[in-house]
């Protein structure tokens, strides 16, 4: 019996992540128009095992993304819609009193966090109060009632969205609690054509359908896939210096960045950076990571966690162009 070598068991299981990463495109794209970057980044954080936060003005299919994704992948799915009178308990579950052949007892019933996959629909909505119980838990994956830890079930991803230009009645989330979601991305308007192909999909009465395609486990081994595709020394510390340089006393850190950045980057942003450069790598049929896969990652994954003083607040610079400096300056 021939037993594989190391370097072919590598090979057949980067082969099998782009294989399946491509399955799940494809099904996600039955439904969803365009947007083939948006995509691509929301299924990047899912292998990674990262969280993401949608950002876009009402009806660009924010919804209808992560639905299409429920559909795709053969996971326990559930919905919140956040609103200003949601309670902590309404998420995470509570203590309720049942009666067990004349016993009287509390038993906990879990909220609709206990799922794999969750959307968190206008995050932003909810009372600082109860956005802290659904960010703690995402960075916890469990669940902590009278005293009693219970663990999440495993993948746990969550997909949530938030509307930028509507502020009456909005909790905008904590910039500290942010650096929980492993990118954020900005949900684009579609193009001419886009629209057009949407009204031939939606308009009929025959919705495009989309079908399981991967499951769970598959999900956790595309990610421990992603944990074993090595990165060289030199890619690694380009990595470090393109976040450190996001501090405005780094001595690397552009003029934007000293002028406009209150605080940089944190290493839970290296870490989604090493993840996510990680799975392009893959996509583009390397086995090793490059210069160029971490540049590609570095502005869905930072632009989040680095906060404007405020002068950058007062000019209305974007933390994206900050970014684009950053990896200007070191080349």
């Amino acid at each position: 019996m021939t037993v594989a070598s190391p370097e072919e068991v590598a090979r057949e299981s980067a082969e099998r992540f782009v294989q399946r990463f491509d399955m799940i495109r494809t099904e996600v794209g039955k439904f969803i128009v365009g947007q083939h970057r948006l995509v691509e980044d929301v299924l990047l954080a899912i292998v990674c095992g990262g969280h993401v936060l949608l950002e876009g003005v009402p009806g660009l299919g924010k919804t209808a993304l992560v639905h299409s994704f429920s559909e795709a992948l053969d996971l326990k799915f559930q919905r919140i819609q956040f609103t200003p009178d949601l309670l902590p308990a309404d998420i995470v579950g509570t203590q309720v009193l049942v009666d067990r052949e004349g016993h009287k007892r509390l038993e906990f019933a879990p909220g609709p966090v206990f799922c794999n996959l969750l959307l968190a629909d206008e995050i932003n909505r909810a009372t600082p109060k109860t956005q802290s119980a659904l960010l703690e838990t995402m960075q916890e994956h469990s669940v902590t009632v009278a005293g009693q830890t219970h663990k999440l079930g495993s993948p746990f991803f969550v997909l949530a969205t938030q509307n930028p230009i509507e502020q009456d009645g909005t909790y905008p989330l904590p910039e500290a609690q942010l650096d929980r979601f492993f990118f954020k991305l900005l949900v684009a308007s579609p193009s001419h054509d886009d629209y057009a192909e949407i009204l031939n999909r939606t308009g009929g009465n025959h919705r495009p359908t989309v079908s399981p395609v991967v499951s769970g486990e598959d999900i956790l081994e595309m990610g421990a896939t992603l944990r074993e595709t090595p990165i060289d020394e030199t890619v690694r510390d380009y990595l470090i210096r393109v976040v450190r340089a996001t501090h405005p006393e780094n001595e690397e850190a552009p003029e934007a960045v000293k002028r406009f950045v209150r605080h940089g980057a944190s290493p839970r942003g290296a870490q989604a950076m090493l993840a996510a450069s990680r799975a392009r790598a893959l996509l583009a049929g390397r086995f090793h990571v490059s210069r160029d896969d971490v540049a590609e990652v570095a502005v869905p994954a930072l632009r989040h966690r680095i906060i404007l003083g405020f002068e950058g607040e007062a000019d209305g610079v974007r933390t994206d162009r900050v970014i684009r400096d950053v990896l200007e300056a070191l080349g």
